[in-house]
């Protein structure tokens, strides 16, 4: 038992997904986690996964930077967008909605998109306006 009282899951249970695709963890945490038959994905920031900064521009370039991280994490979990279903979107402001909206639609253009939440935060790491995180059925 943890010092919360809650069991940890055993290590064969749940595996770690990593890549070089995608940014390194900036912190004590996992790109994305397969347990249960799901792949519970860290939230990916618009960082360029060779330099490790944030991509330059603004909300375009910052989605499309973020949704390509994303989906380097799931091909190296062995799925796709496709796959994905529930996703969290965090922006700094919703100002920024009807853009990312536009974008996001593009990636996720089948019959059945994904469950989605969408809310405003005052800050993100590195200075990022947007982040997005998912859960995607293996």
């Amino acid at each position: 038992m943890s010092v919360y009282g809650a069991k940890h899951l055993p290590t064969e249970i749940k595996r770690a997904i990593s890549t070089t695709e995608a940014p390194a963890a900036i912190g004590p945490y996992s790109q994305a986690i397969s347990a249960g038959g799901f792949i519970y994905t860290s939230g990916q920031i618009p960082l360029d996964p060779e330099s490790g900064l944030l991509v330059p521009g603004g909300i375009t370039e910052q989605t499309v930077r973020t949704l390509d991280n994303l989906e380097a994490v799931l091909r190296a979990a062995g799925v796709t967008f496709g796959h994905i279903v529930l996703v969290n979107v965090y922006l700094t402001s919703l100002d920024n909605f009807a853009i990312v909206n536009e974008i996001y639609g593009k990636r996720f253009n089948s019959a059945s998109p994904p469950a989605r939440v969408t809310i405003e935060v005052s800050a993100l790491p590195k200075g990022s306006m947007i982040e997005i995180s998912a859960v995607a059925h293996a």
